[in-house]
């Protein structure tokens, strides 16, 4: 027990994080997930509006300190209307949904006048693609009959790719991927992701999505690319604006972009792919 114990004192100090209340949040959110898509496929594009503006909370507030001011408001109405129009009317519905509030909301700017419009409006921009349209991916992955079977599999491919990677960078970790962007990521971590989550696509997309192993190993090198990249964006972000986390909102993990990061590049390149394997299968 004591060998345990200090085998987790180890991983947290290496990377300064607590490794058990991670566990238990990212098995929480699963659960949670899982409990959505089984028993009523709709709540889950409802537990997709809370993260979301949870989300435009944390960014907001981040743009405050920065300096530039978005409307937090407007852009969770716009998070509300962009699901709904991608759980009605899927990928049609989200691209129109969001070519009509983007213009509503830089419209909704002018009434504060044009000082630092320029600064609002592409802060604003970036909020609006960056979370509720990338995040509307995730409600059109659970959309079909078999949502639940979709999502789960992208559950198993970012999961393993942010905790493996997370994993064997802690415990092998010595080469920097891009210390000047995120120190504590690693080469050998990438290689664990890589690994893993190959392993875990070609399991997934065989049991669970009854299609060719080989296409989950291929899908998996594809989320491990959009996943890390996404996590490196939002270090970026972090940096630039001079935050550690983005919040405190999940014990272990920082605020909800913190959780969100991998996620958010990796629903489109999915549901992307699973669209090229139905039509071409």
């Amino acid at each position: 027990m004591s060998d345990l114990h200090s085998l987790n004192e180890a991983i947290n100090a290496k990377a300064g994080r607590k490794l058990l209340p991670s566990i238990l949040v990212s098995l929480s959110l699963v659960a949670l997930v899982w409990l959505t898509l089984a028993y009523a496929r709709v709540l889950f594009a409802a537990l997709v509006v809370i993260a979301v503006s949870l989300g435009v909370r944390e960014i907001a507030r981040a743009f405050l300190a920065a300096g530039t001011r978005i409307s937090m408001r407007t852009l969770i109405v716009a998070t509300c209307g962009l699901t709904y129009a991608s759980w009605s009317a899927g990928v049609e519905g989200l691209a129109v949904a969001t070519a009509i509030a983007l213009p509503v909301l830089l419209i909704f700017r002018l009434r504060k006048g044009p000082q630092d419009f320029v600064k609002s409006a592409t802060a604003t921009t970036l909020a609006l693609i960056y979370l509720p349209f990338l995040a509307g991916f995730l409600v059109l992955l659970a959309r079909p009959d078999d949502g639940l079977a979709r999502v789960m599999t992208f559950v198993i491919l970012v999961g393993c790719n942010d905790t493996f990677g997370y994993l064997v960078g802690v415990l092998m970790g010595r080469h920097p991927l891009m210390p000047n962007i995120s120190p504590k990521k690693s080469w050998e971590g990438l290689i664990g992701s890589i690994v893993f989550t190959c392993l875990g696509g070609a399991l997934s997309f065989y049991y669970i999505l009854n299609l060719q192993w080989w296409i989950g190993v291929i899908v998996g090198l594809m989320i491990v690319f959009t996943a890390t990249s996404g996590d490196l964006i939002e270090s970026a972000m972090k940096r630039d604006l001079s935050l550690k986390d983005m919040g405190s909102l999940l014990p272990g993990h920082g605020g909800m972009l913190d959780r969100l990061d991998s996620v958010l590049l990796s629903a489109p390149a999915l549901y992307l792919a699973l669209e090229l394997v139905k039509r071409f299968s």
